[in-house]
C-alpha cells in the first residue's frame, strides 16, 4: 500500500488518529484532545477543546523560531509598475500594529470587519490583523457593485470597513469610495468607521466616519494575538445564493489551520522557504486559502500579484513572475492558461524566461479540458495537476498529492479524493453508482476539518442548501464519475447536464471534444430549449490568435468530432464563433446566464461578471438560437 492509499484509508477508518497527528503541525495554546463534536449533527465542530490564534501561527511562531528574516510576502504589481517584499518579522510587525489600530476603534473578538481591497499587501495585513484580534473578516472582491456590497454589510453586520481608495485594471482605475458610500446608503446596518488606504492613482474624499489608514496606524500600538477556540469563526466568505441573498460560508480557526498546513506539504509539496505563487485574488476562496493562510502557516514565501495573465503587459506575464521570483509552483485557473494560449498559441513568450525553479502547475476553479492540459504540459515540461474544490470546502476535495506520493495524471481527471473526503457518485435516488457510471458527486458526512461547518447565522439554510438532497451526504452540485482506479472525473455542474430526447449528456464531455480542435482557444457548450428533443447542445467557440479556419469548415469538423467521440445521440450541430466568453472575475464561464438568455428569459447579469460588454455582445447570438 502506497503513502496515499495508507493516508486515505486511515483518514476514513481512524479520523481521530489521523487528524490529531495532522494537528501537531500547528502551535496551540491548548492542544486538542477531542477531534470532532457531533452532538449537533449534521452540524459538526472540529477540535472542540483546542485553543489557538491563526495569525500567530502564520507569523509570530516563525519569527520566534529564528526565521524572522525569511521573506514572507512578495508583491508584484505590473499595473502600477511597482513591487515590494516583506520578511516574516516585518509582516508580523505591520499586522500587530494594524490590529492595534482596529482595536482602538473597538474591534474585538467576534466582531466582523468587511475588507474591500485590491491585490495589495495591506489587504493581507488587514486579514491577518483581524485574525490576530479574534475578529471575523469578510473580504469582498474590490470593485463589487454597491448592491452586492450592501447585501454583505447587511448580513455580516461589520463594526468597521477596511478599504482602499481604488483598484487598478489594465485599462482603467476603479474608485472604491463612491461604491462604498452607495452601499452604505442601501444598507440598514451602518459600521462605525471606514478605514481607507489612499492609493496615489485615485485618492478618496473622506467623510465624517472615514479614517485614513496611515494616520490611524501612526498612533496605534501593536497588540499580541488573542486566543480563540478552534471552533470560533476566522472568516465569512460570501458566495452567490440561488435566491439572490448571498450565502455566508463560515470558516473556523482550528480545522482551517490544520487542513491548510496538511495540504501545503502533502498536496502542493511546499515547505519553509519555498516560493509559492497563487494567481488569484484575496476576494475568492483560493486567495484566502492559498495566497494568505496556507503558505504562511508552513513558513513559505507567497507571491501577491496585481495583474492579469495577458495584457500586463503581454502573454509572458506569468512566466516573468515565475522567473523573477524563483517560484517553485503556480496555482491558477484553467481560464488563465487558456487566455495565454489564445494570445500566444506557440508559447513564444515562454522562451524569454528562465524557469529553472519551476516544478508544478496546479489548476482549479473551472474544469480543465484535456486540450489545455496538454498545451501546458507540452510547453512547460512540468506536471500539470488538475484539482477540484469549492468555496465551501476551503481546500481540495480531489487532487494529486505531490508531496505525499505523486500519482500519474489522467487528462480530464482531478485525480483522487484527499484524506477525509469520502466521495461517492449517487443516482437521483441516493444509490451509490458503479465505476464509470455518471451521477451526482456527493460527500459522506462529516466533512473533514477546514470545510464549512455552517452558513453565517443560518444553520437551517446550510442544511437546506447542502445536506437535504441525500441523507447523510453533502451535495457538491457537481456531476461526474469515478473510474476503476478511483480517479474522479468532474464533468461540470449538475445543472449543466442536458437532456436530449431522453438521453442525459454532460456538456463538459462535449466541451472536451470541441476544445481538442487545434483552432479552438476555449469554448462553452450550453443546452438550449428545443421543442422536439427537449434540449440541444450549442457550442460557443473562441479561436486562437492567428486561426483562419472558415466558420462553416470549423462547424463541420466539430460536428464530426462530437459524432465520433460521443455519438449521434448528442444531436450536436450548432456552433457559433465569438470574440470572447462571459466570465466571473474568478474565471468561471457564465454558462447558466447564457443558457437563460438563449432560452428567452430575462436573465439578470451576475454581480461577479468580469466584463458586461462581453455578455452584451453575445445576446444577439444567443437570442438567435432561441428565435431559430
Amino acid at each position: 500500500m502506497g503513502a496515499y492509499d495508507e493516508s486515505y484509508r486511515r483518514s476514513l477508518e481512524d479520523p481521530d488518529g489521523f487528524w490529531l497527528e495532522a494537528a501537531e503541525a500547528i502551535s496551540w495554546t491548548r492542544s486538542p484532545t477531542r477531534v470532532i463534536d457531533a452532538t449537533e449533527a449534521p452540524i459538526f465542530r472540529w477540535f472542540p477543546d483546542g485553543v489557538l490564534n491563526t495569525s500567530y501561527n502564520a507569523l509570530d511562531r516563525h519569527v520566534e523560531a529564528g526565521a524572522g528574516d525569511r521573506t514572507a510576502l512578495i508583491y508584484d504589481s505590473p499595473v502600477t509598475g511597482s513591487g515590494a517584499s516583506f520578511t516574516y518579522a516585518e509582516l508580523r510587525d505591520e499586522v500587530a500594529t494594524f490590529a492595534g489600530a482596529l482595536a482602538s476603534l473597538g474591534v474585538g473578538k467576534g466582531d466582523r470587519v468587511i475588507i474591500y481591497m485590491p491585490m495589495v499587501p495591506k489587504a493581507v495585513v488587514a486579514m491577518l490583523a483581524c485574525a490576530r484580534l479574534g475578529a471575523i473578516h469578510s473580504v469582498v472582491f474590490g470593485g463589487f457593485a454597491p448592491r452586492e456590497l450592501a447585501a454583505r454589510i447587511e448580513d455580516a453586520g461589520p463594526k468597521v470597513i477596511v478599504a482602499a481608495s481604488c483598484g487598478i485594471e489594465p485599462a482603467r482605475v476603479v474608485e472604491y469610495k463612491p461604491i462604498i458610500d452607495e452601499a452604505l446608503r442601501l444598507s440598514s446596518h451602518q459600521p462605525a468607521h471606514t478605514v481607507v488606504l489612499q492609493r496615489p492613482q485615485a485618492e478618496a474624499q473622506l467623510g465624517q466616519h472615514d479614517l485614513d489608514w496611515s494616520s490611524l496606524v501612526a498612533d496605534a500600538q501593536p497588540v499580541d494575538p488573542v486566543q480563540v477556540a478552534a471552533t470560533d469563526p476566522l472568516y465569512i466568505l460570501y458566495t452567490s445564493g440561488t435566491t439572490g441573498r448571498p450565502k455566508g460560508v463560515v470558516r473556523d480557526n482550528g480545522g482551517h489551520a490544520v487542513a491548510l498546513a496538511w495540504t501545503m506539504r502533502n498536496v502542493y509539496d511546499i515547505g519553509p522557504g519555498d516560493v509559492w505563487w497563487t494567481a488569484s485574488d484575496v476576494g475568492w476562496v483560493v486567495g484566502h486559502s492559498y495566497i494568505v493562510y496556507a503558505p504562511l502557516l508552513v513558513g513559505a514565501t507567497t507571491v501577491l500579484y496585481e495583474g492579469k495573465p495577458v495584457g500586463t503587459p503581454d502573454a509572458g506575464a506569468f512566466w516573468r513572475v515565475i522567473s523573477d521570483h524563483g517560484a517553485k509552483a503556480l496555482f491558477t485557473a484553467p481560464t488563465a492558461i487558456r487566455a495565454i494560449k489564445k494570445v500566444d498559441p506557440e508559447a513564444a513568450e515562454l522562451t524569454k524566461y528562465t524557469m529553472e525553479s519551476f516544478r508544478t502547475l496546479f489548476l482549479a476553479g473551472e474544469r480543465l479540458d484535456p486540450e489545455t492540459y496538454h498545451w501546458a504540459h507540452d510547453h512547460l515540461g512540468v506536471p500539470v495537476v488538475d484539482h477540484w474544490w469549492q468555496t465551501e470546502t476551503g481546500w481540495p476535495i480531489a487532487a494529486n498529492p505531490r508531496g505525499l506520493e505523486p500519482l500519474r495524471t489522467k487528462p480530464g481527471s482531478a485525480t483522487v479524493p484527499m484524506p477525509g473526503w469520502n466521495v461517492q457518485i449517487l443516482d437521483p435516488h441516493g444509490k451509490e453508482l458503479q465505476p464509470h457510471e455518471e451521477g451526482s458527486i456527493a460527500i459522506k458526512l462529516p466533512l473533514p476539518p477546514g470545510a464549512l461547518p455552517t452558513l453565517w447565522g443560518d444553520d437551517q439554510r446550510y442544511i437546506d442548501s447542502y445536506l437535504k438532497e441525500y441523507d447523510g451526504y453533502y451535495l457538491t452540485g457537481d456531476g461526474g464519475y469515478i473510474d476503476d482506479d478511483g480517479y474522479i472525473f468532474v464533468m461540470g455542474r449538475t445543472d449543466d447536464v442536458i437532456n436530449v430526447a431522453g438521453h442525459r449528456l454532460s456538456t463538459g464531455s462535449i466541451e472536451a471534444v470541441v476544445a481538442a480542435n487545434p483552432a479552438v482557444a476555449e469554448c462553452a457548450v450550453i443546452g438550449v430549449h428545443d421543442p422536439l428533443k427537449g434540449q440541444l447542445p450549442r457550442a460557443l467557440v473562441v479561436l486562437k490568435a492567428g486561426a483562419t479556419v472558415p466558420e462553416d469548415v470549423l462547424r463541420d469538423e466539430l460536428v464530426g468530432a462530437v459524432r465520433r467521440e460521443i455519438g449521434p445521440v448528442a444531436a450536436f450541430r450548432d456552433v457559433s464563433v465569438v470574440e470572447a466568453l462571459p466570465k466571473t472575475r474568478s474565471g468561471k464561464i457564465l454558462r447558466r446566464t447564457m443558457r437563460g438568455i438563449a432560452d428567452g428569459r430575462d436573465e439578470p447579469v451576475p454581480s461577479t461578471i468580469e466584463d458586461p460588454a462581453v455578455l452584451d455582445a453575445l445576446r444577439p447570438v444567443l437570442r438567435g438560437a432561441q428565435e431559430g
